[in-house]
């Protein structure tokens, strides 16, 4: 399957150069921030025997793809390095379940030296606001550097339609413009893949419709993406080369950009609620409805409820909470309160519920006074007009 794949995306950048031929090409280093580079990723594959680099991202970073193509060029770049490579992309899911998802999916396998992290298409398309985008992002890369501190991350935003439209209009995807702000802020290398693909078919190197095909890349567009970040690689492990005789410098974390970012998010056991009759912990949940599933998020424990009026309680120490669901066709509407606060309704069902069982995970409170708290949450008599049902699937709770 690889082998096939590599093949279809070395068809895809010859095809780019076929089509490069007619036009003056562009070049792929306008689209890369350096910044700080890569100097302790490259000193661990060029010194060490082993090893780790980690790819967290959604379907674009858990298809075939470009990662393969960046998996290969690291073995052959450090042939004397032994690579472990953790493939994190769950798709459907952006900043704010990648925030809470990080410690279990990534820093648990023990020392990351490079990390790559996208999200930009998934927080435009699940309408993730921006300041949780900005403490998702913040907070990712400062739970993975107080984990690991020289570890070296990339930051990259990937095309899609609506990306494409807001550069035609002259405006930048705020969900770009997060990325480079967090970035920015940390010396983080950053790739604007959105940019990139959108100025070339400007620059009539090639289309959507035919070469790119879809925000979920054809192995065409997977090796335009390939492309750049073998070339950002190229030029940081350069840079990097040059500086080898310095001795190391462990990364010191610049002030918090953003007020209550999420770097200590984590996952909390769902066995820690208390819970009414109504709910039940079901310890391997699969659908009986045959709709679609993501991996990792079927056979799996879930507390489940689908009764109107059914209660729980957990309690918490951090400064934010929220859950996450699985929302298929019959996701209903909780009601919640915080301490006791004012009563919020928060309707479970999105507009994939009807043929997919997809992960969805949303925040409750955030940016909460340091402490003990109290999350109150029941199943409310009414649900979306478009469900069939009144379910809430807890798999787990989010707490920062």
């Amino acid at each position: 399957m690889i082998k096939r794949l590599l093949f279809f995306l070395s068809a895809g950048l010859c095809f780019l150069n076929d089509v490069e031929g007619q036009v003056t090409p562009l070049d792929n280093r306008h689209y890369i921030s350096s910044r700080k580079g890569l100097p302790n990723a490259f000193r661990a594959f060029n010194h060490q025997k082993s090893a780790t680099v980690a790819f967290l991202g959604g379907s674009i970073t858990n298809a075939p793809g470009w990662r393969d193509s960046v998996c290969n060029t690291l073995r052959e770049r450090f042939p004397n390095t032994s690579f472990h490579f953790i493939a994190a992309g769950i798709p459907s899911l952006g900043s704010l379940p990648h925030a809470f998802r990080l410690q279990r999916d990534v820093l648990d396998s023990g020392k990351v030296d490079l990390l790559f992290l996208e999200a930009a298409v998934n927080d435009e398309v699940n309408g993730t606001d921006s300041l949780t985008q900005l403490r998702s992002l913040e907070g990712i890369v400062r739970h993975a550097r107080l984990h690991q501190p020289n570890m070296d991350i990339v930051l990259m935003s990937f095309a899609d339609p609506d990306k494409t439209r807001a550069y035609n209009e002259g405006k930048t995807p705020v969900s770009i413009a997060n990325h480079e702000r967090i970035a920015s802020h940390y010396g983080l290398p950053s790739i604007n893949l959105a940019k990139e693909v959108r100025d070339r078919m400007e620059n009539k190197e090639f289309s959507w419709e035919k070469d790119f095909k879809d925000l979920h890349p054809s192995p065409f567009g997977q090796g335009v993406y390939a492309k750049t970040i073998r070339t950002m690689l190229s030029l940081n492990f350069e840079d990097a080369a040059l500086m080898a005789g310095k001795k190391a410098k462990v990364s010191s974390l610049p002030k918090p950009m953003i007020k209550g970012n999420f770097e200590h998010g984590h996952y909390q056991d769902i066995a820690t609620a208390k819970y009414s009759d109504g709910w039940k912990l079901e310890g391997d949940w699969t659908p009986a409805d045959g709709l679609g599933t993501r991996k990792g998020f079927v056979h799996v424990p879930m507390l489940i409820a689908n009764s109107p009026a059914a209660t729980l309680t957990l309690n918490f120490k951090g400064n934010a909470v929220g859950m996450s669901v699985i929302s298929g066709a019959d996701a209903g509407i909780v009601t919640y309160s915080i301490d006791n606060g004012p009563e919020k309704d928060l309707d479970l069902y999105t507009q994939w519920s009807k043929s997919l069982h997809l992960p969805w995970y949303v925040l409750f409170g955030s940016d909460l006074k340091e402490g003990n708290h109290i999350l109150k949450l029941r199943i409310s008599d009414h649900k979306n007009e478009k469900s069939i049902g009144n379910a809430c699937r807890i798999v787990h709770f989010l707490v920062n």
